[in-house]
């Protein structure tokens, strides 16, 4: 009997322990809703719960009005909503900030600006994630600007790169590539995983980049060298959808010829079926190849045909019929059969 009243005791204190307990409250802030950041804020916001905050800031002011309505109207739960003046006022009052600009520049300027004014004490150690793919250099740079201006472990900054582009984005499919000390991991996935189905730890700080820019110097390759030899096929009278078989049980087989294959016909879904619209960008492509090139000299590693891929690129974008089209519409540039 002394026993059971004992048990009932420990159980009633346990409980007033739990009702006692309020989980604090999360402020998001997200900077930069481009095609990507648009759909991954929707997708961050959806999955918090109705007791957090996420303000929203993009140089375009109606993008972030535009998303912010879309939230209100479609909010069976998620973070209240609020669109920022700037992107340091996004970030003034929140824990977790996260960014995903276009290009290094904008990166490290929209970084001065938030961490231009002294930033109010938060509960605990505030978590910037940049989602841009840029340079590793210039990742690294903003993350020492982070650590001066938070020291004693006040703020962190990882980068996380993602892959999976607008329809990845829009799903929530997207993988991403974090780059932040073992430390960090946890809970950089948290908010990731709200926005994406994977993340990978690729090491420390800049980490992330650097496997992003590396798989995709291979992947710009891989679509010419896809294109040429489809097309080469081709003018030999080959069948494209006998001759994509072929490679795709072989060798030669990669993400180019059997999931995005260049030549109208051979996979449905591929862009090359819409006029090539869609997909991962031909401007996009040679962006992140520029990046590679560019970390490559920095780390002073060889990449022998890299100046062609990028001319190749170059030049394909500058035709109006390439132009703002998917990167495979490199075959129609080499006057592949359509």
């Amino acid at each position: 009997m002394k026993a059971n009243t004992r048990l009932c005791k420990q159980l009633l204190a346990q409980r007033r322990t739990f009702s006692s307990t309020v989980r604090r409250l999360d402020n998001y802030a997200f900077i930069g809703l481009g095609q990507m950041g648009y759909q991954m804020a929707r997708n961050l916001q959806s999955k918090l719960p109705p007791s957090d905050t996420i303000r929203l800031y993009d140089i375009n002011r109606g993008a972030a009005e535009k998303l912010a309505q879309e939230m209100s109207v479609q909010q069976a739960g998620g973070a209240s909503t609020h669109v920022a003046d700037s992107a340091a006022d996004a970030s003034r009052e929140a824990d977790t900030v996260v960014t995903c600009l276009p290009e290094p520049q904008h990166v490290k300027a929209t970084y001065e600006s938030i961490l231009k004014d002294e930033l109010p004490p938060r509960p605990g150690p505030r978590l910037f994630i940049d989602c841009s793919t840029i340079d590793p250099t210039s990742s690294r740079e903003v993350a020492a600007a982070v650590d001066k201006a938070l020291p004693n472990g006040q703020g962190h900054f990882v980068d996380a790169p993602m892959s999976g582009g607008v329809v990845g984005a829009t799903a929530g499919t997207l993988t991403f590539m974090l780059g932040a000390p073992d430390s960090l991991v946890a809970r950089s996935e948290i908010v990731l995983q709200r926005m994406g189905k994977r993340v990978l730890h690729c090491g420390p700080q800049g980490a992330g980049l650097a496997a992003k820019l590396a798989n995709n110097y291979l992947l710009a390759i891989e679509n010419i060298a896809t294109a040429e030899a489809m097309n080469l096929g081709a003018r030999w009278g080959l069948d494209p959808k006998v001759l994509a078989s072929v490679i795709n049980v072989s060798t030669g087989k990669c993400w180019p010829s059997e999931v995005n294959n260049p030549v109208p016909g051979v996979v449905k879904t591929a862009p090359a079926n819409r006029d090539y619209q869609g997909g991962f960008g031909i401007g996009l492509m040679r962006k992140d190849l520029r990046l590679a090139i560019l970390a490559a000299k920095e780390a002073d590693a060889k990449l022998v045909l890299a100046d062609k891929a990028s001319e190749v690129y170059e030049t394909a974008e500058s035709e109006e019929r390439c132009k703002g089209r998917d990167f495979s519409v490199v075959y129609r540039w080499l006057g592949g059969k359509e």
